[in-house]
């Protein structure tokens, strides 16, 4: 499916990281732009993440609201999820609204191809469209889809 993007929903996203489990990590970036990487548990409140963060997740989320929760593959070969999404910092709490997601895995080189990686679409915004409202709509089709 090289080249085609399938948008899908936020069910989606939920039903592939419950295969993956609540022990995701959670990437920031400081404020030297060094990545942080911690691993965290998350769970879902209504269409957010939530997590307990440390001191310096939760200051580089408030700083630079921009993060990645990445799961690592599951099976050797298998695919890695991927969630970017937009960090709002409460106390001790992170709160995450996806953006976009997608499974990855590396390709190893073959005599049919050479080394290279393989994605597929989880979450996706629309061409154009604000991340934020994007989610948002989403989220509305599939409230109303359930």
């Amino acid at each position: 499916m090289a080249g085609v993007t399938v948008p899908v929903g936020l069910a989606q996203l939920r039903s592939e990281a419950a295969k993956y489990g609540d022990t995701p990590y959670l990437l920031t970036v400081s404020d030297d732009g060094r990545p942080h990487a911690v691993s965290v548990r998350v769970g879902w409140e209504q269409d957010e993440l939530r997590l307990s963060g440390g001191t310096r997740s939760r200051s580089n989320a408030a700083a630079r609201p921009e993060i990645t929760l990445l799961w690592p593959a599951i099976e050797n070969g298998g695919y890695s999820l991927i969630v970017d999404g937009t960090a709002s910092v409460d106390g001790e709490q992170i709160a995450i609204q996806p953006v976009s997601a997608v499974l990855h895995r590396s390709l190893a080189a073959s005599a049919e191809r050479a080394a290279g990686s393989q994605c597929k679409p989880v979450l996706t915004p629309e061409p154009g469209q604000d991340a934020a409202a994007a989610f948002a709509a989403r989220a509305q089709g599939a409230d109303a889809s359930t």
